[in-house]
């Protein structure tokens, strides 16, 4: 009974202790928020914290680029915060790019006292048209003879040695600079966005262009090919003072937002910083001749003797096969780095990253829905049809032979029935996408690996021997697997050629 009577006082002496620890305990938590004692660095210093963050990719914020390129343009007020900026350029006017050195002293020793060059080019930021991006130009060619979608300012420019624009790439030009020496290009945009939307009936918005800035140093053949740096930019382009009108109106509106809706946004700035990114893939074109300079003449269109047939080489084309081929193909055997190779020329440098360690085999091995997972839906199927290389059938596939003298000779002797029955003659396959006269004129260009502003018009061959001019609507009605003769002849008003479907 005495037993029972002592419990409950033991019971209450440790009740009472517990509350007072647990008192105590509570006693300091105002005490050490209030004076500041609480530390949030103290907390992220455990293990676990530093074992999560090792795992992280790492903070690019302070890395010093050897580079930086400065466009003197203002950036837009209504980009939100986080997004890239976006800068409004003027058609045709000159704008200054200042090129500058951020190498520390012991950084890239084997550039000093030495030039490097840099490629400019404005390219499109919207991935679908950067897919047809070659077809873009070329319908922009036709449209604008003569014109040139980049050009530098060269009075206007400083430190620029031998710039060169090849009459075959109208968005590109280069030049030369020394690190060590104050440079500024003066750049002149001639193309504007509205151009390549879809048309059009009037208040369409214009597509973003890019400007890109790729930098190389020399190797030991004394060719500027060991990429260096590159960086990029947004730009829309309005038709002259319409990028001061837009600047004026983005401005506007931003003054009547609130201000907790102007803090989303990010400040208009001076000039305009480009960022660092992947080089450009150097194989929209098959050119291995030295660009020309800025008053260089076009070449003359190769002619055979005895005929108007231009002088077919068929080692350009083999090598654009070859250049097609790198382009679908990722075999298993590649290297991580020839598979980051294969990402970068097939348009998928922003998953560079993501698949550093892969080789050829393992990206072979992922399944569509590991590439949808990682990639997102859009890119995910273009990543695995391009590795699994499935090939979309052309709309329409035509055969077309040249003719030459001895050809004709052949032919005639042939339909007289005096040809021999082993006589054959080589027919070369043209695929056709668009079904336009603009990608017919590209794709026999290539064939005679020649500039599409050398072929003046196409004409196909009707009753009596009549020339009808080849449009569109007449391509849209030709049979699949049709087979041409081509012949040509001297244009009368330019140094061009027609061809001639036969």
């Amino acid at each position: 009974m005495a037993w029972a009577l002592k419990l409950p006082l033991a019971d209450e002496v440790i009740e009472s202790g517990l509350v007072q620890d647990f008192d105590a305990s509570l006693s300091g938590i105002g005490q050490e928020l209030g004076a500041g004692a609480y530390s949030m660095s103290d907390v992220l210093a455990l293990p676990i914290f530093k074992q999560e963050e090792s795992n992280l990719p790492p903070e690019s914020d302070d890395k010093i680029l050897p580079f930086q390129y400065v466009l003197c343009a203002a950036t837009s007020p209504a980009v939100k915060l986080h997004d890239e900026t976006l800068t409004y350029l003027n058609q045709g006017q000159s704008y200054e790019i200042r090129m500058l050195d951020n190498r520390k002293m012991e950084e890239l020793p084997e550039i000093n006292g030495k030039m490097v060059k840099s490629i400019i080019r404005v390219v499109f930021h919207d991935r679908r048209l950067q897919y047809t991006e070659h077809q873009q130009l070329e319908g922009w060619r036709w449209n604008r003879p003569g014109d040139r979608i980049l050009d530098l300012d060269i009075p206007m420019s400083v430190g620029v040695v031998d710039p060169r624009a090849n009459p075959t790439q109208l968005n590109t030009v280069e030049f030369l600079w020394d690190p060590s020496k104050r440079t500024s290009v003066f750049i002149q945009v001639h193309c504007i966005s509205t151009e390549f939307t879809m048309r059009k009936h009037g208040g369409e918005k214009g597509v973003p262009f890019r400007i890109q800035i790729d930098t190389f140093k020399e190797n030991e053949a004394g060719e500027y090919t060991e990429h260096l740096h590159s960086a990029s930019c947004q730009i829309k382009v309005f038709k002259p003072k319409g990028a001061d009108r837009k600047q004026k109106t983005d401005r506007e509106k931003m003054e009547k937002r609130a201000p907790q809706e102007k803090e989303k946004y990010q400040p208009s700035y001076e000039t305009t910083i480009l960022t660092e990114c992947s080089p450009w893939p150097e194989i929209t074109y098959v050119n291995n001749s030295p660009s020309p300079g800025f008053n260089s003449t076009h070449n003359s269109f190769p002619v055979n003797e005895g005929n108007g047939s231009p002088n077919h080489q068929p080692e350009p084309v083999a090598q654009l096969a070859d250049v097609n081929s790198l382009l679908s193909n990722l075999l298993p055997t590649a290297t991580p780095q020839e598979a980051q190779q294969w990402l970068h020329r097939n348009r998928f440098s922003p998953f560079c990253r993501l698949f550093s360690n892969f080789s050829g085999a393992d990206l072979l091995k992922l399944t569509r829905e590991d590439v949808i997972q990682i990639c997102g839906p859009a890119d995910g199927i273009r990543l695995f049809n391009a590795l699994k290389g499935r090939v979309v059938r052309p709309r329409l596939t035509i055969y077309v032979c040249q003719e030459s003298q001895q050809a004709r000779e052949q032919h005639q002797k042939h339909e007289n029935g005096d040809g021999s029955s082993n006589t054959f003659f080589v027919y070369h396959a043209i695929y056709l996408e668009e079904l336009t006269a603009v990608e017919l004129t590209e794709k026999l260009a290539q064939l005679f690996s020649i500039s599409p502003r050398q072929i003046s018009q196409i004409f196909k061959q009707g009753p009596t021997g009549i020339h009808v001019l080849v449009s569109d609507e007449m391509i849209q009605n030709f049979q699949d697997e049709m087979c041409f003769v081509l012949d040509t002849m001297k244009a009368e008003t330019n140094d061009g050629y027609h061809i001639i479907l036969k």
